[in-house]
């Protein structure tokens, strides 16, 4: 930050050096997840680098890269999408297909490609990236094994699971040969080999690699990582699919509270993990007790607090309608008042009073009405008595 508002001073806002400090500290800030602190910075160098080098110049193409990258970061992905395909065609035009950093655009764009849903399109390109790298860089090279681990998460997503655990197997081979077993990315390669065991239903193997990935990362990582919590929760899940819920249940439940002393209840990496968290522990606790035991419907309310803090309205507005019904179906009346009621008012905010997810909330709440006016009369007949 000194260094670039000495420059700025020195320099001049528009001076290269300048412009250098600016991208330095966006990286730094995107590094922190500070995104829109990233995003404003790289806003500046993209309106001032084109004046200096011209539209086409490498240092450009790289500031319009940048940009792209922290666009996808906050979920900006039409604009990521629009910056990326411009970034690749002209450096089609200006390098070739074959130059590392065209291969670099073209990597950047199946991602966002994939982000959105669009995993024909991100196969496609995938594909490209990886011959490409693999004849200019060969089949062992960190950025081939990137392209091949990309390729298999795509293959994931189009359901070709095979095609998956076929890649990743041999991504796993060349990881354990060259960095060996208890490296991180070798580690990191082991999950999604185990992830493509559980999507083709082979859980017993899914099971003994997350067991070893999981003890691999406490080893390395410690027990109050990210890493590791994922580890956790990607093991519950094998677990859950096994049928071993006690040990689903219990790992399920350490995590969370993992989660929450890592980073604090307000942090909002918290928040995302806790959220594929609690959705796990639900699905359990309605498989194991019933979805009107008080235990499933504590984890309803928790995971309704998670969608709020998380910005979804529209899966906490459903979920609470649910647990809504709930209270009234075993004679909570004043907590399902409450849920039912808030859940109206958001619905006609947003949906407007005649649609039909307004009207179910409306039934919804007048049943519980009619259930306390029916107790109260039956307590005023006892008290007569």
């Amino acid at each position: 930050m000194k260094v670039l508002e000495m420059n700025k001073e020195i320099l001049g806002k528009e001076h290269s050096s300048t412009l250098i400090s600016m991208t330095n500290l966006a990286i730094v800030y995107s590094d922190l997840g500070k995104w829109k602190e990233a995003e404003k910075l790289e806003l500046e160098v993209l309106e001032m680098t084109p004046k200096l080098h011209g539209k086409e110049h490498p240092d450009t193409l790289l500031s319009m890269a940048n940009l792209a990258i922290t666009y996808s970061n906050l979920g900006k992905w039409e604009k990521a999408e629009n910056l990326d395909l411009e970034v690749l065609k002209m450096r089609i035009r200006f390098y070739g297909e074959e130059h590392l950093e065209t291969v670099q655009s073209m990597a950047s764009l199946a991602v966002t490609y994939s982000e959105i849903g669009k995993w024909e399109q991100a196969e496609k390109l995938e594909i490209k990236v990886f011959k490409i790298i693999k004849r200019l860089l060969g089949e062992e090279h960190h950025d081939t094994l990137q392209s091949m681990t990309n390729l298999a998460a795509t293959y994931s997503n189009l359901g070709k699971w095979e095609q998956a655990e076929k890649l990743q197997i041999k991504v796993l081979e060349i990881w354990i040969r060259t960095l060996g077993e208890d490296h991180p990315k070798t580690v990191q390669s082991m999950a999604y080999l185990a992830a493509s065991y559980s999507n083709l239903g082979k859980w017993e193997k899914a099971e003994k690699l997350q067991i070893q990935v999981l003890d691999k990362r406490l080893k390395i990582y410690g027990e109050d990582h990210l890493n590791t919590l994922r580890g956790m929760s990607k093991l519950a899940r094998t677990y859950t699919d096994l049928g071993k819920w006690k040990k689903a249940e219990i790992m399920l439940e350490q995590a969370l509270d993992k989660a929450i002393r890592l980073y604090g209840e307000d942090h909002y990496d918290t928040w995302k993990e806790a959220e594929e968290l609690q959705v796990q522990v639900l699905e359990l606790k309605i498989k194991l007790l019933g979805a009107n035991h008080f235990s499933t419907i504590r984890s309803m309310a928790n995971l309704a607090r998670t969608y709020c803090d998380l910005g979804k309205w529209k899966e906490a507005e459903g979920l609470q309608v649910h647990l809504g019904v709930i209270y009234s179906q075993i004679g909570k009346l004043k907590e399902a008042e409450k849920l039912q009621l808030h859940a109206l008012n958001e619905a006609k905010e947003v949906l407007g009073e005649d649609h039909p997810d307004t009207v179910l909330c409306m039934n919804n709440l007048s049943d519980t009405y009619v259930k306390k006016e029916i107790l109260r009369r039956q307590n005023c007949y006892y008290a007569s008595l």
